[in-house]
């Protein structure tokens, strides 16, 4: 397995009420070269950011005020397409195998709990973000073959 870290192109949208967290995120993902990132710790700005920004992935913190995860998957469905692929993994301390399953069963993709290991999580993103290229590439393929 190769555990080489340079990023694919795309933009993260991070949402999470603990600024902390926000910033830790941030600085592990730019230290990975990641360059494109939107960050929020409003849950209430979460649907504005991703409609705005149009990313490619979104880290998405499971429990906060005004709007659990749970709302903002709920709150995100109508700007999500069919046939679009944007994944979005959860962070959570949350170790309840009813409460990841709710969050799968809505379209969450992948799971980080609190507290993180950085190389998994720059790992996670990075085969996330290639899984989604390839789907891009193939919706492009499929409309020239159209």
């Amino acid at each position: 397995m190769s555990t080489e870290l340079r990023p694919p192109a795309g933009t993260i949208l991070i949402v999470d009420d603990e600024e902390r967290i926000v910033r830790v995120l941030e600085r592990l993902l730019r230290g990975g070269g990641y360059t494109s990132i939107v960050s929020t710790s409003d849950a209430r700005e979460a649907v504005n950011r991703f409609v705005e920004h149009s990313p490619d992935l979104m880290l998405l913190d499971l429990h906060m005020p005004h709007h659990d995860g749970y709302e903002v998957l709920s709150r995100l469905q109508p700007h999500m397409s069919a046939d679009s692929y944007v994944p979005v993994v959860m962070l959570t301390g949350d170790s309840n195998p009813v409460a990841r399953q709710r969050a799968l069963s809505m379209g969450a993709q992948d799971f980080l709990s609190k507290p993180f290991d950085p190389l998994e999580v720059l790992l996670r993103i990075k085969n996330l973000l290639e899984t989604r290229a390839l789907h891009l590439a193939l919706q492009r393929h499929n409309d020239l073959l159209e």
